[in-house]
């Protein structure tokens, strides 16, 4: 698994929307209960609109994961204004998760 943005159909096209990276390993299983969680917390607030979320597995993408100095995966990254504005490693769950990415959901 490399860098996959959603599909173009599932999203509306916005250069406004913050990025929201996942930097996992195709092979961690605490990694794909990330995803999970991440999908919950969008879900319950209903923000599936508020990032384009974007998930690159690290060990596809090493080019990537030292540009944005990924020591640990799983970790999120919020870019928005091609500025890194939040980096939650390795959360655990989702209150964590909601926690951290409150100023962008909706209440």
């Amino acid at each position: 698994m490399s860098a996959t943005p959603l599909p173009a159909a599932a999203r509306p096209a916005s250069a406004e929307r913050p990025r929201l990276i996942l930097f996992i390993s195709s092979v961690s299983g605490k990694c794909r209960r990330l995803e999970g969680y991440v999908a919950q917390v969008l879900q319950r607030r209903r923000n599936h609109e508020t990032f384009d979320l974007i998930r690159v597995a690290v060990d596809l993408r090493p080019d990537l994961a030292e540009r944005f100095r990924i020591d640990v995966v799983p970790t999120l990254v919020v870019v928005e204004g091609r500025k890194v504005r939040k980096r939650i490693v390795d959360p655990n769950g989702c209150r964590e998760i909601e926690g951290e990415l409150a100023p962008w959901l909706r209440r």
